[in-house]
């Protein structure tokens, strides 16, 4: 099965945080992780990819944190993957011909290209604040505590 992995989803989730936040505002990553679950220590290894990738910017101190390091409008979907999970390629075969020697006359590629495509636009149309702009019409199911594990538990009120 394809499917975008829990780096990709929880890059997602803290980029569209960070951009429902004041635009100046400098958040923790501990509290990124527990607004939602996420285990605390892989979200940091999350976060040290998305700013190399310089989608964010981490400030030093005793109030550091992180902030988005350009306007959620000018990040798209497709930048935050690709940060944290490289370039999508749907097959192998659309790599190029080092990697598939049939990529010229194989039926199937075509299929794969086409997906790939609009895999692609889909991605780079979105943007985080076209996400963070719909996340306030969603009303979180409550708070989340992360165990030991890294399961996300509902914490009774």
């Amino acid at each position: 099965m394809f499917q975008l992995s829990r780096s990709g989803e929880y890059a997602i989730r803290a980029m569209v945080y960070l951009a429902t936040r004041n635009s100046d505002s400098i958040t923790s990553i501990a509290e990124i992780a527990q607004s939602d679950g996420t285990p605390e220590t892989f979200l940091r290894k999350i976060v040290q990819q998305l700013i190399r990738a310089k989608l964010l910017r981490s400030i030093r101190g005793v109030h550091g944190g992180i902030s988005l390091a350009r306007a959620a409008k000018f990040v798209s979907l497709l930048d935050v993957v690709e940060a944290v999970e490289g370039p999508i390629m749907l097959n192998k075969c659309l790599i190029g011909p080092e990697e598939c020697n049939k990529w010229k006359w194989c039926p199937v590629h075509t299929v794969w290209s086409e997906a790939q495509i609009q895999l692609v636009n889909t991605l780079k149309g979105k943007t985080i604040a076209d996400l963070a702009s719909e996340q306030k019409n969603f009303n979180p199911p409550g708070p989340v505590s992360t165990a030991k594990q890294g399961a996300a538990l509902r914490v009774k009120k």
